[in-house]
């Protein structure tokens, strides 16, 4: 299957995707341009019918009066050759400029103005497709090239006196030049069109492709934290339990529970994450539940205590309203907490403090762990993801050891966004 015209002949890339143009109008036009060959040859034909017969006319007349000459045979030569530069005139427009220049200039006169009417092909040539300032030139330099033909002492010319003819040469060639102008400027022009639209289009489809990474890795961190944060606690609850069982069998089966209640929070986590994605697939209560908030995080909190981590909290100041922000800071706290959890669950002081001020928020989690109990695997995700939603409301977020023992994690960031 062939690829679909654009116009003037071009076909569509496959940089251009998807890209549809309108067909150009005129079933004529558009067989011309699909047949550049078939065109150039026909225009060449037409061209060289009247400079053969003229060229048989001169071969003749001169046999009958004096005799066969080889001289008589230069300007046939030279016309053949500049039937031969037009067919090639769309290739190479200025150098069959050239030849057709040279080859009217030093023609006889009765071939002359023919092969004066190949100069207008090729100058037409040259202003569609080379430029408007290279058509100019070349006019001023076929003017000047004739009129210097004209006036060389070669056999059988006629010199150049200011005539008729000549003026109505000098008239026709910059009707030439002002057609191909004319044309070459609406051929740029649809070009220049046909190619901004081409790269709209890939930009649109750039712009598609960061829209999707960027929400790759926005999901991706979400899913993290939702996953992490609830098999974490789980784990810690399941182990709790399982030592329990024996010695304190009410409180192992509060643990369960607790275990049971953190995953069904988990599922249900995922199904709105899974929601937003495909709202077609899930009930609609848990596609159109809101993200967790300020709000969440006591509740958050009280999970983690029952987990067994011995959390002070305290709050400062107003929550923003931004739902986003509020998020953010829910999902720092969750990932800082888990992370001990996972890695510091020895710890027996563990703080967890949020200021909300009038421009920034701060969230600080210290514990004084030494990491002396069995650690779980890590993706190393979180501090990355903790970074991203930090980074996307223009803050830093610091994460390093304590001189004494332990870890801290703060977070500070602007209550504006990014801007």
């Amino acid at each position: 299957m062939t690829d679909p015209l654009l116009s003037l002949g071009r076909a569509a890339s496959a940089t251009e995707g998807d890209l549809r143009l309108p067909r150009p109008p005129g079933v004529i036009r558009r067989f011309w341009a699909r047949h550049p060959w078939l065109t150039d040859s026909l225009i060449a034909a037409v061209y060289a019918l009247p400079i053969v017969l003229g060229a048989l006319s001169i071969m003749a007349g001169t046999r009958t009066t004096h005799g066969f000459d080889p001289t008589d045979v230069f300007g046939p030569v030279l016309a053949a050759i500049s039937i031969a530069a037009v067919l090639f005139r769309r290739q190479t427009p200025l150098l069959a400029l050239a030849v057709t220049v040279v080859c009217a200039a030093l023609t006889v006169s009765s071939l002359n103005a023919i092969l004066t009417f190949g100069v207008c092909f090729t100058l037409y040539s040259v202003a569609v497709y080379r430029s408007n300032r290279a058509s100019w030139i070349g006019l001023a330099c076929t003017v000047g090239a004739l009129i210097i033909g004209a006036m060389l002492p070669l056999p059988n010319t006629v010199p150049f006196n200011g005539s008729h003819p000549a003026i109505t040469f000098g008239v026709i060639l910059l009707l030439a030049v002002l057609i191909g102008v004319n044309v070459g400027n609406r051929k740029r022009y649809l070009e220049a069109l046909i190619d901004r639209a081409a790269q709209l289009a890939r930009e649109r489809d750039q712009q598609a492709q960061l829209a999707t990474a960027a929400e790759r890795s926005r999901i991706a961190r979400e899913m993290h934290d939702i996953v992490s944060h609830s098999l974490t606690v789980m784990v810690s609850l399941a182990d709790g339990s399982a030592a329990l069982t024996k010695s304190a069998p009410e409180r192992s089966e509060d643990a369960m529970r607790q275990v049971a209640e953190t995953g069904r929070h988990a599922l249900a986590d995922m199904r709105r994450m899974l929601g937003m994605l495909n709202e077609s697939v899930l009930p609609d209560d848990a596609a159109l539940e809101p993200q967790p908030g300020a709000s969440d995080i006591s509740v958050l909190i009280d999970r983690f205590r029952a987990a067994g981590l011995p959390l002070r909290y305290r709050v400062t100041g107003a929550a923003p309203e931004d739902p986003g922000l509020q998020l953010t800071v829910y999902r720092v706290v969750q990932e800082s907490l888990t992370n001990v959890l996972r890695h510091a669950s020895d710890a027996s002081t563990i703080d967890a403090v949020i200021e909300y001020g009038h421009q920034t928020v701060t969230v600080r989690v210290d514990d004084n762990g030494m990491g002396r109990m069995p650690a779980t695997v890590g993706t190393g995700r979180g501090l990355v993801g903790m970074r991203e939603r930090v980074a996307l409301y223009g803050g830093t977020l610091d994460s390093a050891a304590q001189p004494g023992g332990g870890w801290r994690v703060v977070a500070t960031f602007h209550t504006h966004g990014s801007e």
